[in-house]
């Protein structure tokens, strides 16, 4: 009885080894395939607010509660069963996924950075929410389709970081992915549209400290959403850029890596600093891959763009692409959502 007992116990402590170190998997995976996706991740965070532009305050929460449902539906219904089959039964087909999720990246952050030269304003062609419920439900919607987008490049990119392990656990890891990169995006989205009303709230309030730190939040939010746009750009740039050249060094085009790695390599030996700023330089020279590819995209897809129903016949304004897959049609955005 008692050999029986302690052979039990045994394979309990067994089980309990197995569980932790899957555990430890899990979350070493999570983190590392997370921060390969922050690029969209802080893009996400970035175009996010425009959606509940114009809303009234009381239906802004509300909003993005849905969004974040649609988005988290979004990951773990449709993207996650679909990268699950793919890379069980076809996983030769994910780095060109990969590849098209990169090009995706390069040309949003090259259309960015394109239009901020020629002086174009982005926030102008924000999508406004006009009242009612009807046009609160297709603005919803349309937010949701375009985190479908967005959803997809982070699962795609997060994938490729654990392709290695089991596919079990692959499942775990992109779950959990799934639904912190959902729950610290929109966390982060309430937080940026609700900051200006805890601003104002703050300025009632009988301390000075308090009236100078609201004063400071309502005047600093604009500019904290600059940052992050700018920040989201750069970041789109650089993983797009590197995923296009480690994609084209494993389909065998070798010289862009080659170059970029012989550009990091006389900073590698430097003291104390020394990997960082050979970090730096690859990202950068990531990043400046990123824009070129960008604008090559660019000079294909802005012309087929005028041919197709929702182009434009002038020129092509920065976000048609998302907006067109979201429901919205250029010179369409505040018209009658009855009509």
């Amino acid at each position: 009885m008692s050999g029986g007992l302690v052979a039990l116990l045994d394979d309990v402590a067994a089980l309990a080894r197995i569980a932790a170190a899957s555990v430890d998997d899990v979350a070493a995976g999570a983190a590392k395939a997370g921060a390969k996706a922050a690029g969209v991740v802080i893009d996400d965070a970035a175009v996010t607010p425009q959606y509940v532009s114009g809303a009234d305050p009381s239906r802004e929460l509300p909003m993005i509660k849905r969004i974040f449902w649609g988005s988290l539906r979004n990951k773990l219904l449709i993207i996650l069963p679909a990268l699950l089959l793919v890379s069980a039964f076809v996983p030769g087909v994910i780095p060109f996924i990969l590849m098209l999720g990169g090009t995706y990246l390069c040309y949003e952050g090259a259309e960015k950075v394109w239009h901020k030269l020629r002086g174009h304003s982005a926030d102008k062609k924000a999508p406004a929410v006009e009242r009612g419920p009807e046009a609160e439900a297709k603005v919803t919607k349309g937010a949701i389709t375009t985190d479908f987008i967005l959803s997809c490049e982070i699962m795609v990119i997060s994938m490729t970081e654990v392709a290695e392990e089991s596919l079990w656990v692959r499942a775990i890891i992109l779950v959990v992915v799934a639904i912190a990169i959902t729950v610290i995006v929109y966390g982060a989205v309430a937080l940026i549209v609700k900051m200006d009303d805890i601003g104002l709230h703050l300025t009632t309030k009988d301390s000075a400290g308090s009236q100078r730190f609201g004063e400071l939040l309502v005047k600093g939010m604009p500019t904290v959403l600059k940052v992050i746009t700018l920040v989201g750009t750069i970041a789109m740039l650089w993983v797009g850029g590197h995923i296009m050249v480690q994609g084209a060094y494993d389909l065998g085009w070798h010289m862009p890596y080659d170059v970029i790695h012989a550009l990091e390599a006389p900073f590698a030996g430097i003291a104390v600093v020394g990997g960082f700023l050979a970090w730096l330089v690859n990202t950068l020279c990531s990043a400046v891959v990123g824009f070129a590819w960008g604008l090559v995209v660019m000079a294909i897809v802005h012309p087929l763009l005028k041919m197709l129903p929702f182009g434009k016949k002038g020129e092509h304004e920065e976000g048609d692409v998302r907006a067109a897959i979201a429901g919205y049609r250029p010179g369409k955005r505040n018209a009658d959502p009855a009509s």
